[in-house]
């Protein structure tokens, strides 16, 4: 393993201005290959293959809030392993990474918020904080200690192999697609749908620490955003969020929709779901932004 890791971030030549190495080509070229699916959608579209896009849209980004981010990053709830596995099953056939490697950079970046030593920093612009990060491992890998964060998912052998293998899974549903609906299911299943996906997520990242409201004294950029919220199944309330990273809920008024929240919810109602975390009323009114200015007034 120490050998596979030494060839894929070795440096292979320099563009832009940096380093890339192996991973970051790879990367690079799926990402180049979804988008290229996508472009190809609108000549290939047809309602079913829309229906099956919009559905495993919502299987895999609940897969990638509920599981990677509120239950294996932040432990906010409890479900059982049967159920813990099926999400995040659903989450690898996103292609945003194994809930390792994906855990173990959203743990970095709550470690390091908006400093230079955040994983995904908007201090260095906007591209470098939606998915530039991404296709510099070099930076990524190298400056945050690896993964030695997420030795709770590491001792567990279903996420090694989701590790090692969660590549394979997103070509075998791109094959499933095609062999079930042609090239219609295949630009819209996993062209339309991951390209979309993906843009959402990570404009959590980005969108999340520039644009929108702060409600809560965080002492960093997150931002409650609406049309994000919507978009990325209740991870737009991102000042929510980082005053509260253990909270299953992020969208704390009754206006702020959650999907994912009311996924976790419908769970603990059938008792599915245990030790649903989220803040108290006076926990969040301490925190508050209004709070802060009155006791400095006062």
């Amino acid at each position: 393993m120490g050998i596979l890791v030494k060839i894929v971030m070795m440096p292979c030549g320099e563009y832009f201005g940096r380093k890339w190495n192996l991973l970051d080509i790879v990367t690079a070229a799926v990402f180049l290959t979804m988008h290229c699916l996508c472009a190809m959608a609108p000549f290939h579209f047809t309602w079913p293959a829309f229906w099956v896009a919009f559905a495993l849209y919502v299987v895999t980004g609940v897969g990638v809030t509920l599981s990677f981010h509120r239950h294996l990053a932040h432990r906010s709830f409890r479900i059982p392993k049967w159920l813990e596995y099926l999400f995040a099953y659903f989450g690898v056939l996103s292609l945003q990474g194994s809930p390792i490697e994906w855990v173990s950079s959203h743990r970095y970046h709550h470690q390091f918020t908006d400093t230079v030593k955040d994983v995904h920093s908007p201090l260095q612009g906007f591209w470098f904080s939606h998915m530039g990060w991404i296709l510099d491992s070099g930076s990524r890998f190298g400056n945050y200690g690896g993964l030695k964060n997420v030795e709770d998912l590491k001792r567990q052998a279903f996420y090694r192999f989701l590790h090692h293998t969660f590549l394979l899974h997103s070509f075998l549903l791109g094959a499933l697609l095609y062999a079930v609906g042609g090239l219609p299911f295949l630009t819209w299943g996993v062209g339309v749908r991951m390209v979309f996906l993906f843009h959402t997520t990570m404009l959590v990242n980005s969108a999340g620490h520039m644009w929108g409201q702060q409600v809560y004294h965080t002492g960093d950029t997150s931002r409650n955003n609406w049309w994000l919220g919507l978009l990325a199944f209740g991870e737009g309330w991102h000042n929510n969020h980082h005053a509260f990273d253990y909270s299953a809920r992020q969208g704390f008024e009754w206006w702020q929709i959650d999907v994912t929240w009311y996924v976790i919810r419908f769970l603990e109602a059938i008792g599915l779901a245990t030790d649903v975390k989220t803040p108290t009323e006076a926990q969040k009114e301490r925190k508050a932004l209004h709070h802060k200015t009155m006791a400095t007034q006062n």
